[in-house]
């Protein structure tokens, strides 16, 4: 089902464990075609919701430089603190953009004031995070977690491939534009929904291995996954190309994610393990 919304402006939302909707814990997967600041908003609104426990983020693109924003941000000041901290970022990135200089050394700028890495790479920081690059040479894809979770690695993974030179890690070189698509089928065995968001609508993680169509029940036990996209996507040239990014329009793109996510909130996922493996994916514009 499509729950779609034309709303730019959204006011601070109400929890939706009035409608008896269960504890959630979710992975997200961010893919790098979805619009950043619409990521932004997503991530915004599902920190107002305190019966919604993020246990971790795999992210492309720019995203992965939110992604390591929120989960600091977490680290060090939970929701309050994660909300904080990506409004500090977007305010980097708007005001930073304006400026016409190489964007590498901006995007590693902007990551060196919003983070502290060993934070967030710390057993205490409640998201485990993943970043995806592609090796510049052989194409393929790369995760970087744990203790291969660098500064490097991050910026690698928003870098626009060709239009800025990419970053060398350990003697090889990598830069954005991760397929989600390669990812393994089951990021992560205690979040019982997966959530993606994503650009483009016909985007979606891998569907479960088991396809049975008579099965009511995934026998892999993966998390049932669940899409939200922007039904304003436009593809267009990827943040930071433009010679300026105004306020106003990050904040509309913003609150049309953080609507996506309450659509998406409403909705009543605590009978999705009933729901046949084949039916596994549902999406949210």
């Amino acid at each position: 089902m499509l729950a779609q919304s034309a709303v730019r402006t959204v006011a601070a939302a109400t929890p939706t464990r009035h409608l008896g909707v269960e504890d959630r814990t979710i992975d997200i997967v961010l893919a790098n075609d979805a619009h950043a600041a619409f990521v932004w908003g997503v991530l915004d609104r599902l920190l107002d919701e305190p019966n919604c426990n993020v246990s971790g983020v795999t992210a492309s693109g720019f995203a992965a430089m939110q992604a390591a924003v929120f989960a600091y941000g977490l680290s060090v000041g939970g929701r309050r603190g994660a909300r904080t901290a990506l409004a500090n970022l977007w305010r980097r990135v708007s005001h930073a953009s304006m400026f016409a200089i190489d964007r590498t050394s901006l995007l590693r700028s902007m990551l060196e004031q919003s983070i502290d890495l060993e934070q967030i790479r710390g057993e205490d920081c409640p998201v485990k995070l993943d970043v995806l690059a592609v090796n510049a040479r052989s194409d393929a894809l790369k995760i970087f977690s744990g203790e291969q979770l660098s500064i490097d690695a991050i910026v690698a993974a928003a870098t626009v491939p060709f239009l800025s030179a990419a970053v060398e890690i350990d003697g090889d070189f990598y830069w954005g534009d991760g397929d989600i698509s390669q990812l393994p089928t089951a990021l992560s065995t205690g979040a019982r929904h997966g959530l993606m968001v994503t650009g483009k609508p016909s985007m979606s993680m891998a569907r479960c291995p088991d396809r049975s169509l008579s099965s009511t029940h995934c026998a892999a036990g993966c998390a049932t996954v669940h899409t939200i996209f922007d039904s304003q996507y436009r593809a267009a040239s990827p943040l930071l190309l433009r010679p300026w990014i105004d306020w106003g329009q990050l904040t509309e793109i913003r609150d049309r994610g953080r609507q996506s996510a309450e659509n998406w909130l409403a909705a009543d996922l605590s009978r999705a393990h009933e729901r046949a493996a084949f039916d596994c994916i549902s999406q949210y514009i």
